[in-house]
């Protein structure tokens, strides 16, 4: 007896919470976590369009010209944030000639969209940020960022399942007028010898 009235009251309670649950989502404004959504926060890439806005301060006149910024991204493409990184890798310190035509040898999916990106911020730095030229640019920075990815259940046989992703992706990529910095090219044997220095930089700490 005592039994069946508890199931009775848990019942009652859970009938109870089923009928409050959507009136208190709506009282609080109905905001939910959606399942099985996932997006990047670890990059500081939510605003970045918005960098294109800045407003500096006018500079003095022995002050060297300040050279143009453009931000430019594509979010979610349906293509692997991994795949897209060695891409971005790739062209990253290039001028955006050499980077457009280098990516237009590759026959790979991600090439042809970062070549669509990158013509358009081309073309946005001529129309919108005053660069005269549009091939006086350089990539300065190019990466990847982890996109939307929706979980599904792939079904094998005998009552087993997987778990499969829909993978997205997004780029970014920032333009910066003048010439490509110089890099100093280092060979192996520069690596080797640094490598030795580091080892007889080592001290053990809190020895005698």
């Amino acid at each position: 007896m005592a039994g069946a009235v508890t199931t009775v009251g848990f019942s009652s309670i859970r009938r109870i919470l089923g009928i409050l649950h959507p009136r208190l989502a709506a009282g609080a404004g109905g905001a939910q976590q959606m399942p099985c959504l996932h997006t990047s926060a670890s990059l500081d890439v939510k605003n970045w369009e918005r960098k294109n806005k800045i407003i500096y301060p006018p500079q003095l006149p022995d002050e060297p010209r300040r050279p143009a910024e453009i931000y430019h991204s594509k979010r979610q493409i349906k293509y692997s944030k991994d795949k897209m990184w060695y891409l971005a890798k790739m062209i990253r310190g290039m001028s955006v000639d050499e980077a457009i035509a280098q990516l237009g040898f590759n026959d790979k999916k991600g090439a042809k969209i970062m070549k669509e990106v990158l013509l358009e911020a081309q073309e946005m730095a001529v129309k919108n940020h005053n660069v005269e030229y549009k091939s006086n640019l350089y990539v300065a920075e190019s990466f990847s960022g982890k996109g939307m990815y929706l979980k599904r259940i792939r079904y094998h046989g005998r009552g087993m399942f997987g778990i499969m992703d829909k993978v997205n992706c997004h780029y970014f990529v920032k333009l910066v007028e003048g010439s490509p910095p110089k890099t100093e090219e280092r060979t192996s044997l520069d690596q080797a010898k640094e490598y030795v220095q580091s080892l007889k930089r080592r001290t053990v700490i809190h020895s005698l």
